[in-house]
């Protein structure tokens, strides 16, 4: 088995003032939601013995955390601070394995949540929730 240590995972998000995609990936802590599920449509009739279900729409949305850092022109306050009140969906790159290394995923979304978190003796830290808009692509990483 070619077990994967996350020290290589990397994230890149599209920036309003460059229209292309920038890693992140030093500041973020943690991705989830990807690839994603989808919904499953009921379709059991009377007389079933069990439940059927047919296939339905993908509705993901993708959380991701870090430490907060706004020294650079290229990190998430600056890039998901500014989205979250975006008129457009916006792309991702998530490739768990490293840059241009095994699968990743693509996606369009929109900023649907973000949050600057301060604790007493910790980093302050952030948050968001991103929506995905249609379907997550696989791709390779």
């Amino acid at each position: 088995m070619a077990f994967k240590f996350s020290d290589k995972s990397y994230f890149s998000i599209d920036h309003t003032a460059t229209g292309t995609l920038v890693n992140i990936s030093a500041y973020v802590t943690e991705v989830s939601g990807l690839p994603g599920g989808r919904n499953l449509v009921e379709v059991t009739a009377l007389g079933d013995p069990g439940a059927k279900f047919i296939p339905g729409l993908q509705n993901n949305r993708i959380s991701l955390s870090g430490i907060y850092d706004n020294a650079t022109t290229n990190n998430p306050e600056t890039i998901l601070g500014v989205q979250r009140q975006g008129t457009a969906a916006i792309s991702i790159h998530y490739a768990p394995e490293g840059s241009g290394t095994g699968t990743g995923y693509d996606a369009e979304v929109w900023v649907a949540e973000y949050q600057v978190v301060s604790r007493v003796g910790n980093a302050v830290e952030w948050s968001a929730s991103l929506q995905v808009e249609g379907t997550v692509t696989r791709v390779a990483g």
